[in-house]
């Protein structure tokens, strides 16, 4: 019996509904009827169906519509038009429109069912194929992240080298390569996985706030500090610390964090007793530190200090076998969040998320799944739900120069031409590049952008 599989009759006429109803019934499955292409729609779009048989003429709405509208709400259903009045032309559109295949009345009931089971079959397929993508992405995963590369699979190796030491780390990559779910890596396979994980931004604060956030303040130190405050470093005190973009520290802050790195112990702000303190530092940036270094601005004994374990991660466009794995983990996530029972992007989205060649990582391909979850009305994500930014036009996918040139090159020029096309709207730029503007402000002022005026 194939209790499980359900079938969708839409007919005007009842004996036919009747007796297509009784026959398949017969065979096992579950079906309902529709004596209208209204009341047909209705059903299609409050209930999910695996095989839907549709009259060619119906008095409201034509079979064909039907089917048109059948394959946006529900991609993965097969559509069997049913006629008395069969031609070339009709049967031609109706396979053009996506229908499965198209049966003329009279019909013998096992000519149908033997249809019905070649589809069926078919499905079971492609649903072995979705469970086999979804178990190579837990195959593919470690710790949360998820990489089938080459490229990813030397960073897990070495996650699992360097975690259960004590050593410093540095990891270096672009902006939503996913730098902190590597040091949380590290943190949870250690030995202190069970003590605190404390993440600090550095480029997100001033000097004066920084080093308070890093090492606490006494109280009366500055104005506003009316109570004593613990630091980052005091609340990770036998745990570990993520310091991101620490490239952008000054350079008072950088001889306070060589200190820590050397002696094990710091000073709160307006105190006078140093604190002993055992904690493991992992730093990430996504500037060149080296080169921070011959212009002054980063110093070299603190670069060695955090340069012990070095992990570099490649960009999203470097490794694009992992466009997918991450996708289908993404759609998962957000299928939960949003309550929604998404089943798989469609060829034409996947090919789009191939092609692209972003700019903001896996953090992008993050945002862009989430997008097309929360706007997709039917069951498969279409290339129409994804971000503006990845349809053809304005950031398009993988828009490559004419000549050879550094990468940051390519990325200073688009950024230029992009806000000069919207009249400079951080906003409306961010949301198109797919990056927060606090990034944004960042790479303006990495590349000096300039408003056209200025």
């Amino acid at each position: 019996m194939e209790t499980n599989y359900r079938i969708l009759v839409i007919d005007d006429e009842e004996i036919v509904r009747e007796s297509l109803s009784d026959w398949l019934k017969k065979f096992g499955y579950y079906v309902e009827t529709a004596e209208n292409g209204t009341r047909g729609l209705e059903k299609i779009r409050n209930q999910n169906w695996n095989i839907m048989l549709v009259d060619l003429k119906l008095p409201d709405i034509s079979g064909l519509e039907i089917l048109k509208e059948a394959r946006k709400i529900q991609e993965n259903s097969a559509v069997i038009i049913i006629t008395a009045y069969a031609t070339v032309d009709t049967a031609i559109q109706a396979m053009k429109d996506g229908a499965y295949d198209y049966i003329v009345k009279p019909f013998d009931p096992d000519e149908i069912n033997l249809v019905i089971k070649k589809i069926l079959e078919h499905q079971k397929l492609v649903d072995e194929n979705l469970f086999l993508r979804r178990e190579l992405t837990k195959r593919y995963t470690f710790q949360d992240i998820i990489g089938k590369s080459p490229a990813m699979q030397k960073v897990f190796e070495l996650i699992k080298t360097v975690g259960p030491t004590k050593s410093t780390v540095l990891i270096q990559g672009e902006s939503g390569t996913g730098k902190e779910l590597v040091a949380r890596a590290i943190h949870q396979i250690s030995p202190r996985a069970q003590q605190p994980f404390v993440t600090v931004s550095c480029g997100a604060l001033t000097e004066t706030l920084l080093e308070s956030e890093l090492f606490g303040h006494e109280k009366g130190a500055f104005t506003g500090a009316v109570v004593q405050r613990k630091g980052k470093f005091e609340l990770a005190n036998g745990g570990t610390i993520f310091l991101d973009e620490i490239g952008d520290i000054d350079p008072k802050t950088q001889a306070d964090l060589l200190r820590v790195l050397q002696e094990r112990e710091f000073t709160r702000v307006g105190g006078q007793e140093p604190l002993k303190v055992d904690v493991r530092v992992i730093a990430a940036t996504n500037k060149d530190l080296p080169n921070l270094m011959r212009e002054g601005k980063f110093r070299e004994d603190l670069y060695y200090r955090l340069n012990v374990i070095a992990m570099s991660l490649p960009p999203l466009r470097e490794r694009k076998e992992d466009i997918t794995p991450l996708a289908d983990h993404f759609l998962h996530k957000y299928n939960i969040e949003n309550n929604k029972k998404i089943q798989r992007l469609s060829e034409d989205a996947l090919k789009i998320l191939l092609d692209y060649r972003w700019p903001g990582n896996v953090r992008e391909l993050e945002h862009a799944v989430e997008h097309a979850v929360t706007i997709e009305k039917t069951n498969i994500i279409t290339a129409e739900s994804l971000p503006p930014a990845f349809q053809a036009g304005e950031a398009g996918p993988c828009v490559y120069p004419a000549e050879d040139k550094p990468l940051e090159e390519v990325e200073k020029e688009y950024i230029q031409r992009l806000l000069n096309k919207h009249q400079w709207n951080i906003q409306k730029a961010a949301m198109i590049l797919n990056i927060d503007r606090t990034t944004l402000y960042n790479k303006i002022k990495k590349y000096n952008l300039q408003t056209p005026a200025g």
